[in-house]
């Protein structure tokens, strides 16, 4: 049976249809299904990718020491970790590191993983991959007594829902994975994107989530969103260094490595806040554009308190909601692509650009 078998059809493969419906619109389409970055990349990170570009050795597995230490320095600022005793390790974007982190952890036949019970398709595709059992939870409660679980992932802010975790939450999760010698990784690849005051997030590596231990906690990020480096496949994981050690030792043999020239540029877009706070401020706008638009056409915002992302209803089967935008030349994601609970929800990206955005409003507020 090929390696495939394990995995469901690709999940933005079933939106053919719709796509192809959308493209029909005389306005054209409005891809809002993906979270995939449009504005450009800042220049001052394009600079230093073109100043590295003269690369003709191998890179370091592990990230330059300037790299390692931007990180290092960004996690302190930004997920308020000290870094003494901190493991530090570049990945080729974030996706690849959820998909492999199963099997580079050792995890097979026999383990569980434990996924929240909406969460991004990758997590349970990794768990497929390696061969071990998936249980959806957002209450580890329902997990129930066993000794079998080997990773636990949380995801705050979250996609698709875009909920955020408070700290009291995450620290029980950190408390119930150690007890059971299992490893939580926390998807954070939102975190700077929190759009109200009373749910600000907060980093599985912080002092009050993570007791100012790094035992057993895996932290991961990505600068796709942060800084428009989707097409640069830059992320990052930090947190255990025993952890973090070994799958260093993994990846160097299979040459996973991180290319120079993004490296360098990853060091200038850690560095560099200017540019996230202005990116930030284009998602803002749009996000109250679009969440304007979606809720005077009748939809039913839940959750979204923060990422890239609305996560809506119209109390319907999502493929219905799906297909009604699609009418109007607007593709969204429907919320069966993220577990069985998001069958009745649909997922809408931040991403389009701003005439986009303007003009999903104009449509949406026609009859």
């Amino acid at each position: 049976m090929p390696v495939s078998a394990r995995l469901p059809e690709f999940t933005w493969d079933t939106l053919d249809a719709a796509a192809t419906l959308a493209a029909a619109h005389p306005g054209g389409l409005i891809n809002l299904s993906m979270g995939t970055p449009v504005d450009p990349v800042p220049t001052v990170i394009r600079q230093a990718l073109a100043d590295a570009s003269d690369a003709p050795g191998y890179p370091l597995t592990a990230g330059t020491p300037a790299l390692r230490q931007a990180i290092a320095g960004w996690v302190a600022r930004a997920c308020a970790a000290g870094v003494d005793g901190l493991g530090v390790l570049p990945t080729i974007g974030s996706k690849e590191l959820v998909a492999w982190l199963p099997t580079l952890l050792g995890i097979g036949p026999g383990d569980v993983v434990v996924v929240p019970t909406i969460a991004y398709p990758t997590y349970e595709d990794g768990a497929r991959l390696a061969g071990a059992t998936v249980v959806r939870a957002d209450a580890l409660t329902a997990v129930g007594p066993t000794s079998r679980v080997r990773l636990v992932w949380v995801n705050s802010p979250g996609n698709p829902t875009g909920r955020v975790l408070p700290a009291a939450h995450l620290r029980k999760v950190v408390d119930w994975a150690r007890e059971r010698g299992a490893v939580v990784a926390s998807d954070e690849c939102y975190l700077p994107l929190g759009w109200t005051a009373d749910a600000a997030p907060v980093s599985v590596l912080a002092p009050e989530v993570c007791g100012g231990s790094y035992d057993s906690v895996l932290a991961v990020h990505s600068l796709s969103k942060r800084s428009n480096l989707a097409g640069y496949r830059a992320g990052f994981v930090a947190g255990d260094p025993a952890l973090v050690a070994e799958l260093l030792k993994i990846r160097k043999h299979a040459g996973m490595i991180v290319p120079a020239p993004v490296q360098a540029a990853m060091v200038t877009a850690l560095g560099d806040q200017e540019h996230a706070d202005e990116q930030r401020e284009r998602y803002r706008a749009r996000r109250e554009t679009l969440l304007a638009a979606f809720t005077g056409a009748g939809f039913r915002l839940e959750h979204s308190e923060a990422g890239l992302y609305l996560w809506l209803t119209r109390d319907e089967d999502c493929w219905d909601t799906v297909d009604w935008l699609a009418r109007r030349g607007i593709l969204v994601a429907a919320g069966a692509f993220y577990g069985p609970a998001g069958q009745r929800h649909v997922r809408v990206a931040l991403t389009g650009s701003d005439a986009q955005v303007g003009a999903v409003a104009q449509r949406l507020a026609q009859p």
